[in-house]
């Protein structure tokens, strides 16, 4: 489709709250100065979100309850809302402005009831329960996601068209304009009490790796280059256009890595990169990492000044408050102090206003979840999965390899052997014996990528299968074992240990990580290095996510549109009926000398 660039600018001009502060701090002799001719002074706070990922409610789609974690931890527009709230009349409405750094319309059974089941691209269709919310709660305006381009540019631009506040990408461009897609920033207006209006310009920027996660939506049609080059460039602009102060809604981490490897010459987590580099910024709310920072502090090696940054935790867990205090100095407004905190939203409750507003939406949702579409002859979990071959991943690989082999039936790649890779995405998976409905299955694949084929050879499955293994904390020989401390060294997550199917192996995890992998054998055969393969693997690994060795580079045989999950479900609706002992295999276990560890 045309990527007509919106004419943003026309959204940008919103009165009643604020952002982040510029950066200058006067001297204190200076301040003294101005304190004792009575020097004006303003203060206001930004309210940020982060990673909202489809949660309005304080539910657990996956397992038909309120949501709960070991920390206790809440989840939803509707806790935030009674945070944003209670600031507000704290601060006053007009003190007060509300962003988001993006990827908000993915990630539960709601946000995908209503872009595939009842989708909001259907002429007369229903507004997106994310945008009702957002704009019930007055947000401002908000950074793209990479997970915004999951369902394609269609139900973006929908999704975009139906919220009452800009959706910002100054890094987001048309391929063949490399203009702006999207509205790059947002210009405030805060009212003071001294007649001196305050503005406040919100820079958006996403995340460089849509190119590879969702290159099948967006090649041809938009690019998406580096945080730090589209800062750089826009910054002096919102400056010129006399913004006093600049905050940067950041989808990025604030890490400086990349789990794409050198496949973009963009950092994915770039944050604290921009904050660095890039002059004339007073604060970043950062995104995508899924991590918790209340306040961080960067210096700006250009100028010296330092830069406060802050990313409140997932799914709407934590709300950031940027506070900040301006002082008129030389005829213009300049921050003074500023810092950073986030609020727990377990401790309010839900806010009624929004509760009230999508219950509707809530119910549909849950009826949708708690269709049953099969039987299951005997429960499988993933309680183990992570260090235990365990039937609950084998039936994700059995689908897969299944569904693969019929796509490339009667093609010249049908008679190879099939491989796959599946992760253990949720510890807390569970498939019931007895009746099997669509959350269960769906519990089970808990993200929205879609099935691809690669070709690979026997000795890039063994460089693949040495990377995999690094997820392991090395453990000598008679060395105490505690499953809970095994797994993801080095920070690597669950969702970054692939097991494949279709291959016999073993994991010496008393060996350092490059040399565990052994005993690999296809069919019973040692597994020749010259070998090939068809590997049904995700999208997101395909396409670099994890940076997993040579996968990435592999010819493309087949690859499918629909998501990974809604193969699944089909494939339990067409068969009627699951049983393990028809796929599941212990195909890989850890060893440590030869000696099985469980």
């Amino acid at each position: 489709m045309p990527l007509n660039r919106r004419k943003f600018l026309e959204k940008s001009a919103v009165t009643g709250a604020g952002v982040a502060l510029a950066g200058a701090v006067s001297a204190p002799g200076a301040q003294a100065a101005e304190a004792k001719r009575g020097a004006k002074r303003y203060a206001f706070t930004v309210l940020g979100t982060t990673d909202l990922h489809g949660n309005v409610f304080n539910w657990d789609y996956f397992t038909d309850k309120e949501f709960d974690d070991k920390d206790h931890n809440d989840v939803g527009l509707a806790k935030v809302s009674t945070l944003v709230n209670r600031v507000r009349e704290e601060k006053g409405r007009r003190n007060t402005l509300l962003i988001d750094a993006g990827d908000t319309i993915q990630g539960t059974q709601l946000s995908y009831y209503y872009a595939k089941v009842d989708p909001i691209t259907a002429v007369g269709g229903p507004v997106h329960p994310m945008a009702q919310a957002m704009n019930a709660m007055g947000y401002d305006a908000a950074a793209l996601g990479n997970h915004e381009f999951n369902y394609g540019i269609p139900v973006l631009r929908k999704f975009e068209q139906q919220c009452r506040f800009p959706l910002l990408g100054a890094n987001a461009l048309d391929a063949k304009t490399l203009r702006p897609a999207f509205a790059p920033y947002s210009m405030h207006r805060l009212r003071t009490p001294h007649g001196r209006d305050v503005k406040v310009a919100v820079l958006g920027l996403t995340n460089p790796g849509i190119a590879i996660w969702d290159k099948a939506n967006v090649q041809g049609k938009m690019t998406f280059p580096g945080l730090e080059e589209q800062a750089a460039k826009w910054v002096p602009k919102l400056r010129s256009m006399g913004a006093d102060v600049v905050i940067v809604s950041a989808h990025s981490g604030s890490s400086g890595t990349s789990s794409y490897g050198d496949q973009l010459p963009y950092i994915e987590n770039a944050a604290g990169l921009v904050a660095e580099q890039v002059p004339g910024i007073d604060a970043i709310l950062v995104g995508h990492a899924h991590t918790e920072i209340p306040e961080y502090f960067v210096t700006n090696k250009k100028t010296g000044k330092k830069v406060v940054l802050s990313e409140p935790l997932k799914w709407g867990q934590r709300l950031t408050l940027f506070d900040f205090e301006l002082v008129w100095e030389k005829g213009c407004w300049k921050v003074e102090k500023v810092g950073a905190k986030v609020l727990n939203s377990n401790t309010v409750e839900e806010d009624p206003k929004i509760t009230k507003l999508l219950g509707d939406e809530h119910e549909k949702v849950v009826a949708y979840v708690n269709q049953v579409i099969g039987t299951n002859a005997a429960e499988m979990t993933s309680a183990e999965a992570p260090y235990k071959d365990v039937p609950i991943i084998d039936l994700i690989n059995h689908i897969q390899a299944d569904t693969v082999k019929q796509a490339l039936a009667g093609t010249e790649h049908a008679a190879l052997p099939v491989l796959s890779q599946a992760a253990c995405f949720s510890r807390s998976a569970r498939i019931p014996a007895g009746e099997v409905t669509i959350r269960d299955v769906a519990g089970l694949y808990v993200f929205e990528n879609t099935l691809e084929a690669r070709l690979m050879t026997g000795v890039q499955m063994k460089a693949y299968l040495e990377y995999s293994a690094n997820y392991f904390v090395q453990t000598a020989p008679g060395a105490a074992v505690d499953p809970a401390k095994l797994t993801n060294a080095n920070g690597t997550p669950d969702y970054n240990y692939d097991v494949v199917s279709g291959l016999s192996y073993e994991i010496d995890i008393a060996k350092p990580a490059g040399s565990r992998v052994t005993n690999l054998r296809f069919e019973g055969q040692p597994l020749a290095d010259d070998a090939k393969f068809v590997f049904a693997v995700n999208n997101y690994r395909a396409n670099g996510g994890g940076n997993f060795p040579h996968v990435a580079a592999a010819p493309l045989l087949w690859s499918n549109s629909d998501e990974i999950r809604n193969t699944m479900i089909a494939w339990v609706k067409a068969k009627g009926s699951i049983d393990p002992a028809a796929f599941a295999a212990v195909d890989w276990k850890l060893t440590r000398e030869g000696t099985p560890v469980f």
